[in-house]
């Protein structure tokens, strides 16, 4: 193992009912330094229970458009990550088609 450590840090205001106002997050090594940002998912993988544990947060001020984008794009990006994790052609063309469908739907796609 290297001696190299990298960090990642988030940083959550809440309001009096603990309902996130701002959210920031740095992560240096890639040259980000609280950075303001409305939402954010998280997906970890606990591999002794075979699960996959979430932080999902989003500003009370995070309007639902973008956040329906913010969802197709993940979606998408999940993909690709798919692609790269599992090399799965026929899996991640059937979620690509899935992406398509709910940007159709959600009226996402520019006409």
């Amino acid at each position: 193992m290297s001696g190299y450590k990298s960090e990642i840090k988030i940083d959550i205001e809440l309001d009096d009912n603990k309902i996130p106002e701002q959210l920031k997050w740095t992560a240096k090594d890639g040259g980000v330094e609280d950075e303001i940002t409305k939402a954010m998912l998280l997906s970890v993988w606990d591999s002794k229970k075979k699960e996959s544990l979430r932080i999902d947060l989003w500003t009370k001020d995070m309007p639902v458009d973008e956040m329906k984008i913010f969802f197709h794009q993940t979606l998408v990006a999940m993909s690709d990550t798919f692609y790269r994790a599992t090399q799965d052609e026929k899996m991640t063309e059937t979620m690509k088609d899935f992406c398509d469908y709910f940007a159709e739907k959600l009226e996402l796609k520019q006409k």
